[in-house]
């Protein structure tokens, strides 16, 4: 089927949610004119149309290939990449000092939707590079935004994120990786990394590693990690004491390489140490809370292309004389794949504009960033997950064939909700962290605001509910907050999803589809996806004691 990226849909959002306008009047990002949106937003859907969805397939069926430490990608990938190099698309909202354009992140995330929706499995090779852009313009020294900065501004130096080792999953603190000082500088890495996305590839002759490593006398956990900046090539020319050792076999994105690397096994990859000694967990978190974001649009894209390709497939089968498109519960799935697709969409576009406001000064738009990032991340990849699924069943059997594509949207989707943090560490994360952010009033003041916008009674029982579990939340204890964390936050996501979707609803008063489209899914969501994040109250605020009344053995 073809594609088409969601232009009008991306403008609708910019316009009434991030309100890109007011960004635009200040300063900061005066450069984002409505002449330079509209060419960023149709020439990255050109772009992606054109250069990396042809590709989707044959990545996903031939994928990376490994031998002896090198990895192959499919054909077209390089010559696709040199295409992104060349267009700058990287540069779009990188500063303006490194070669970037300075453009609002929110922008930025229309390409990235663009680039997943067409081609996930190759999106993240340049979404990696986007965090390391954050991470060393916040950390970095002056001779690293000097001498790697700007090549990975271009796109010319991709980069990568090294955390994960066999021990040490989400207990980011029991990594072993070891940084020994050689007395110039320079520090020696030894260790062995996994997971590593795009670890090793021949989309361009080096990589830039940032790895987390210990350094000699380092406390444990956290507070004993380092940040180091490890290249594939040396300065010199010569080649560093790193490569990849394998590739993992995966359920999806095969077009990825997901590597095994592993540092200093003839003595030691040579690395600079980025920012302070100890402090690498917060120039770590600079980047993987931009790759959160990312990870959102992630779920955004391939909801948008499970859905066009359900509605395809849809209106074209027929069955019992008529498509089954007109059949009702064929379109309550395809109603329910686009009101959820617009919602999450909506939501991780509000937060990357909140980012924004706080580049631009607004210290409490930040704040509320910090809430909406576990939000987005968590609620945006399980609605990739649950579009794509429906978009399997509207298919039929067909949809379990892997020739009709569908099959392959649920196998990507599904690594979403897992890498960058689990969906329960976001959970985690709002219950233990964002609720009492700035003493609680970033949590309660997007609740105010969301409050005092909101028209529709069901929204409002919806925003009634989120305050009552929050009040009882705040007031339990940490394993009755853990245990409730995940459905409340799907209902402060819904919540904040539908409040949004209810102001783009105001905002098309037209007649034309577009319009009508908008309106419907809108319609939709408040009146099925609310009522459903309403019900999950009771689970949210019910305490842990029914998830222990067996031990973990007898559930077996």
């Amino acid at each position: 089927m073809s594609f088409a990226c969601p232009v009008r849909d991306q403008r609708l959002v910019l316009d009434q949610l991030v309100r890109i306008g007011e960004l635009a009047a200040g300063e900061r990002f005066a450069d984002a004119t409505p002449d330079t949106i509209d060419a960023v937003l149709d020439g990255a859907a050109r772009f992606a149309e054109g250069e990396f969805a042809p590709l989707d397939r044959i990545g996903d069926t031939v994928g990376a290939r490994w031998s002896d430490t090198v990895v192959t990608m499919p054909p077209g990938f390089r010559a696709a990449y040199a295409a992104f190099v060349e267009g700058g698309w990287m540069t779009l909202a990188a500063p303006v000092e490194a070669g970037g354009q300075g453009l609002p992140l929110a922008l930025s995330a229309a390409l990235m939707e663009d680039l997943n929706a067409a081609n996930v499995g190759f999106a993240l090779c340049p979404m990696l590079s986007l965090g390391a852009i954050e991470a060393l313009e916040a950390h970095g020294s002056d001779e690293q935004k000097r001498d790697y900065l700007p090549r990975i501004v271009s796109g010319e130096l991709p980069a990568t994120m090294n955390l994960t080792e066999p021990q040490a999953g989400s207990d980011v603190g029991a990594l072993k990786t070891r940084a020994e000082p050689v007395g110039d500088g320079s520090w020696k890495i030894t260790g062995s990394k996994i997971y590593i996305t795009y670890g090793e590839h021949d989309l361009a002759p080096n990589i830039v590693h940032l790895v987390l490593a210990r350094t000699p006398g380092a406390p444990e956990g956290t507070k004993g990690i380092s940040l180091f900046l490890v290249p594939k090539i040396m300065p010199d020319g010569s080649r560093n004491d790193v490569h990849c050792a394998s590739i993992e076999h995966k359920l999806g994105i095969h077009a990825s390489p997901t590597c095994v690397m592993s540092y200093g096994d003839a003595g030691g990859a040579i690395g600079w140490l980025i920012g302070d000694e100890l402090a690498g967990m917060k120039a770590m978190f600079t980047m993987m809370n931009n790759a959160r974001l990312n990870v959102a649009l992630q779920g955004v894209g391939i909801a948008e292309r499970a859905t066009q390709r359900a509605v395809a497939y849809a209106l074209d089968r027929r069955q019992l004389g008529r498509a089954i498109a007109d059949h009702p519960d064929v379109r309550r799935m395809l109603l329910r794949m686009r009101a959820l697709t617009n919602g999450a969409r909506a939501l991780t576009y509000y937060a990357f504009g909140q980012l924004d406001r706080r580049a631009a000064g607004d210290a409490a738009a930040g704040h509320r960033a910090e809430v909406l990032i576990p939000l987005a991340k968590a609620w945006g990849t399980d609605i990739g997950c649950e579009v794509a699924s429906l978009g399997v069943q509207v298919h039929g059997g067909m949809g379990y064939i892997e020739e009709t594509g569908a099959a392959q949207h649920l196998r990507d989707a599904r690594i979403a909700p897992i890498y960058e943090g689990t969906n329960g560490i976001q959970a985690a994360d709002l219950v233990g962290r964002k609720l009492g952010l700035d003493d609680g009033a970033a949590f309660d003041l997007l609740i105010a605001d969301i409050r005092a916008e909101i028209a529709d009674p069901r929204l409002v029982a919806l925003a009634d509910a989120v305050e009552a579990v929050a009040a009882t939340l705040r007031q339990s204890g940490a394993e009755d907050r853990l245990a409730g964390s995940y459905p409340f936050l799907t209902m402060c996501a819904v919540l904040a999803a539908g409040w949004l979707m209810e102001r783009l609803a105001r905002a098309t008063p037209g007649a034309d589809g577009f319009e009508q489209r908008t309106r419907a899914a809108a319609d939709y969501f408040i009146a099925a996806i609310v009522p459903e994040a309403t019900g999950l109250a009771a689970a949210a605020a019910g305490g842990a004691a029914a998830l222990y009344a067996l031990p973990a053995e007898a559930l077996g």
